[in-house]
């Protein structure tokens, strides 16, 4: 959640190594993640059409953000992106198999 109290409190007093920099990355998606939760829990808790379309459409955008992060992490990373990529050929292959045997 926010860290309101401090307006310092995110600051870096230094240049990151670049290791540095994807673990900031990685929390930064997380922070992401986080706010499409609160919005979406935000959106189904109110019967209002007009707010729950505006706070959709916040986590929509906070999507956008994780995807733009993400290709940073990846560019920084690209071990990251093989990872993901055969993380998610793994589910795509138990989907084609009904989700029958394991997965490996």
């Amino acid at each position: 959640m926010a860290l309101i109290g401090d307006p310092f409190v995110a600051n870096v007093n230094k240049q990151m190594t670049t290791t540095e920099l994807i673990q900031a990355l990685r929390v930064d998606i997380v922070g992401e993640m986080e706010a499409i939760i609160v919005y979406e829990a935000h959106a189904s808790a109110t019967s209002d059409e007009r707010v729950k379309k505006v706070l959709m459409h916040i986590a929509d955008e906070e999507r956008h953000h994780v995807g733009e992060l993400q290709q940073l992490l990846f560019m920084l990373n690209p071990n990251e992106q093989k990872f993901i990529d055969q993380g998610m050929q793994t589910v795509q292959q138990q989907q084609t198999q009904n989700f029958q045997g394991s997965i490996q």
